[in-house]
């Protein structure tokens, strides 16, 4: 049944040592004071083009007794570096703030990665609210208490696990969020699909179109799907010593290309095509077959499912600093069925050439 978010909104709990709610719905921020409770100030990092809403997010913390600190950012991936949290450590410091105050991350999956990175670092360790503005950073980013920057060596190699406080996820804030970055989340969602959940590539198949509306009920129980597949696996494995690397299925492919593209690519459209690539390497590894079923939902969702030729030996430098290697050894997340992940450290440099070959095709 689709989740009827008239009648309140989904809370999705993450257990284990650090314990806090995911809340999926609309028209969530005016929860935002009840979490603020004994801090003195609140650092809200936000970029340009948020700009607007952060001002009236302001007043809403100034209402509630705690002063706000405005901290603008860069867009996108440029917001994930340490020079920018060097200048919000900075900000944090010309304003005295305490241990006892509270960060804001208000934005995408770079702007939450970058807001808990600067709460885990700063006095070791600070609240952090998660307030995010895309699917991706909903179903992703915001959710599961990995925080991180990166460098020119790859993407989130400098990192630490802070969980937040709260996660506000306000889908009416995806009501001006263009198709293209809804898609690109989508494949998040997708991911949760290959790997635990197979009622959301069911639904998906079923009404793509429905997937792409933000106000459809079908996208708010899709992504509290996604968060709840999360919740699950990082309530067990907080700091990706077994399961969590699972979540990773894709993402080695599509760092890699991340990595050699700058990051000019949304992450959702690279995780796509890291998928495909991860289906490939499945079936040439002699496990289940989801290649055909891959590129099909994913196109269906307007996604790519192709990667440009030429590139492998930079692509595969990219992918030996991957977080999941082990020394020399590279580890990849394929299926060996649907919803049945594993952890594979015996692929070949013909698999992964013959992988690519196929992805670039």
């Amino acid at each position: 049944m689709l989740p009827n978010l008239a009648a309140g909104p989904a809370r999705i709990s993450f257990g284990g040592a650090a314990h806090y709610d995911a809340v999926v719905g609309r028209d969530l921020w005016s929860q935002l004071p009840e979490h603020l409770q004994g801090a003195a100030q609140a650092a809200i990092l936000h970029t340009s083009h948020l700009a607007e809403r952060a001002a009236r997010l302001s007043e809403t913390v100034a209402e509630a007794g705690v002063k706000p600190l405005l901290i603008e950012v860069p867009d996108a991936e440029a917001a994930k570096t340490v020079a920018v949290a060097a200048d919000c450590w900075d900000r944090l410091g010309a304003a005295g703030f305490t241990r006892t105050d509270v960060v804001i991350g208000l934005g995408g999956g770079a702007v939450t990665d970058l807001a808990g990175f600067v709460a885990a670092s700063w006095l070791r360790g600070v609240r952090v609210i998660h307030l995010p503005t895309s699917l991706l950073g909903m179903v992703d980013a915001a959710v599961g208490g990995k925080t991180g920057v990166n460098i020119g060596a790859g993407k989130n190699l400098v990192g630490a696990f802070h969980a937040p406080a709260v996660v506000l996820c306000d889908l009416s804030t995806l009501d001006s969020l263009p198709q293209a970055d809804l898609a690109a989340g989508l494949a998040e969602v997708v991911k949760c699909g290959f790997i635990a959940d197979t009622e959301i590539l069911r639904r998906v198949a079923a009404d793509p179109k429905a997937a792409l509306t933000a106000d459809s009920a079908l996208l708010a129980d899709i992504a509290a799907r996604a968060i709840r597949v999360k919740a699950e696996v990082v309530t067990e494995d907080l700091r990706e010593s077994g399961r969590r690397a699972f979540l990773n299925y894709g993402h080695t492919f599509a760092h890699a290309i991340e990595k050699v593209e700058n990051y000019r690519w949304r992450h959702g459209d690279a995780v796509a095509v890291g998928m495909v690539f991860a289906a490939h390497l499945g079936r040439l590894t002699g496990r289940v077959d989801v290649v055909e079923r891959t590129v099909t939902l994913l196109e269906s969702l307007g996604l790519p499912a192709r990667y440009e030729g030429g590139r492998f030996d930079e692509l595969l430098a990219a992918m030996r600093v991957d977080k999941k290697s082990v020394g020399a050894t590279m580890r990849f997340v394929l299926l060996d069925d649907l919803a049945a992940p594993s952890l594979v450290d015996d692929v070949t440099a013909d698999q992964l050439r013959t992988a690519y070959a196929e992805v670039s095709s």
